[in-house]
């Protein structure tokens, strides 16, 4: 079993955190995840408060295990990011995951209600002004990660700086990790913990569409790039997308909106270049939709249970420790 000071600090049995992917990362997957003894994170974008609360209950509905609620102010206005807080604060959940984000004002409403606050980074100076704000948990994000990119630096040049500069906050390495290879490269630079996304897009309970899923399974080195092409809403945001006609700019989708999304009891029209990738309640031309994607893709080749891949992750990681680098000690 592997244990580090986050598996103690957050009351979860295996250091793994499934990133807080806005569309996909709904209650079945986060609760699967935190079943399986990791930390399952709610990707709330842009999501309204009634619908953000009923997650949230749905999530305690299938397990009494840690979860998180991840948020990213830069999409919404002030006033909808502030209600979006208060349905967290309200609902106690025990971790509140940041991005793009200035943690300071609800460093103390969080800490109040006994809330773990963990801020997403992409440079050892914005993990420090974290810190400095009050931030529980730093999450280190390499270039490599799918989605919105954060920073340019790789994981293995960032994450050892992020968990010299901040000690002894905790530190997270997200960024390419698929599987307990990567488990162990992240706590030898010094992490406390993986985050994971691309892998549990990947997922039974993952809400990506089956074409996105499927797209992950055939990808190989090499079939992402980072662009912005997926900027309208989110302006100057790099992101990291599987390799498409229109990720690459050699076709352009049609006239008018490219898809159709059911939020709830809510459609919405997805323009051409929307940030929003596709789930399955989405209708439309989901190839030209961003199909977010990290390095380490061409290392996916079958859609497991979340539950199975926490696992093993787990398992993996402990088989290297145990063999592979003992018997590199005794020569």
């Amino acid at each position: 079993m592997i244990a580090t000071r986050l598996t103690h600090f957050l009351g979860i049995q295996y250091p793994i955190l499934q990133a807080g992917m806005g569309g996909v990362a709904r209650a079945g997957l986060a609760a699967a995840v935190s079943g399986a003894g990791g930390l399952g994170v709610l990707g709330m974008i842009r999501m309204p408060p009634d619908f953000i609360r009923a997650q949230i209950r749905r999530v305690r509905e299938l397990t009494d295990r840690p979860f998180g609620v991840n948020l990213v102010p830069a999409v919404v206005t002030p006033e909808e990011f502030e209600a979006q807080v208060a349905v967290c604060v309200a609902e106690r959940v025990p971790v509140l995951s940041l991005a793009f984000a200035d943690p300071a004002p609800y460093i103390e409403r969080a800490r109040a209600e006994g809330i773990m606050v963990l801020q997403q980074v992409g440079s050892v100076a914005e993990a420090v002004r974290a810190v400095e704000a009050g931030v529980d948990v730093i999450v280190a994000q390499g270039a490599e990660a799918g989605g919105h990119l954060m920073g340019d630096a790789g994981g293995l040049a960032l994450v050892p700086r992020v968990v010299d500069a901040v000690a002894p906050t905790p530190v997270v390495a997200a960024g390419g990790i698929v599987d307990g290879r990567g488990v162990v490269a992240a706590l030898a630079l010094g992490a406390e913990g993986v985050w994971v996304g691309t892998r549990f897009v990947a997922s039974e309970e993952s809400e990506a569409h089956p074409t996105y899923k499927q797209r992950l399974l055939v990808a190989r080195d090499g079939d992402t790039l980072r662009t912005e092409r997926f900027s309208v809403g989110w302006p100057d945001a790099p992101h990291r997308v599987l390799r498409t006609p229109v990720a690459e700019g050699r076709a352009r989708p049609g006239e008018g909106p490219v898809a159709r999304m059911r939020i709830g009891d809510r459609v919405l029209e997805i323009p051409a270049f929307s940030p929003a990738c596709p789930t399955t309640h989405t209708e439309g031309e989901v190839e030209a939709m961003a199909l977010y994607a990290g390095q380490g893709v061409g290392a996916i080749r079958e859609i497991r249970p979340a539950g199975e891949i926490v696992r093993e992750l787990v398992e993996e990681a402990e088989r290297i420790i145990r063999a592979r680098l003992a018997h590199l000690l005794e020569g």
